[in-house]
């Protein structure tokens, strides 16, 4: 007896997913990871390339007063100002009188790593 809806074989099933398969999906997950980070990476080292006018404005050094507040000594010509930044809104806060001789080590005041779980932690206002 020949049955119109019947199927004329069992339908293949699915083969289940080994070792290779889970390996694949990891590798492309990780390269996925890896270049979103070096994006960013880049991102944050060439930000501050061509938006330079000449050598008029210099960044001298700055350093981290609060969570989105920071001073910045800049070098404006010949004079050095002090300027506060913080969201919407920068303030000249001293011309210096003397100009302040700046070393290697005191430009490069990037703020010190802070661990994920301090963040987290910050975030969550414990």
């Amino acid at each position: 007896m020949n049955h119109l809806f019947a199927a004329p074989h069992a339908a293949p099933t699915a083969a289940p997913v080994g070792a290779g398969g889970l390996a694949s999906v990891t590798f492309a997950l990780l390269a996925v990871l890896a270049a979103i980070f070096a994006v960013a990476w880049l991102a944050r080292r060439v930000r501050g390339i061509g938006s330079r006018v000449g050598n008029a404005i210099d960044v001298l050094a700055e350093v981290p007063l609060g969570p989105k507040e920071r001073a910045v000594l800049l070098k404006v010509g010949t004079e050095q100002v002090l300027v506060g930044v913080a969201p919407g809104r920068v303030s000249a806060l001293h011309v210096l009188r003397e100009p302040v001789q700046v070393t290697k080590a005191a430009a490069a005041t990037a703020p010190a790593a802070v661990s994920f779980g301090a963040l987290l932690k910050r975030g969550f206002g414990k």
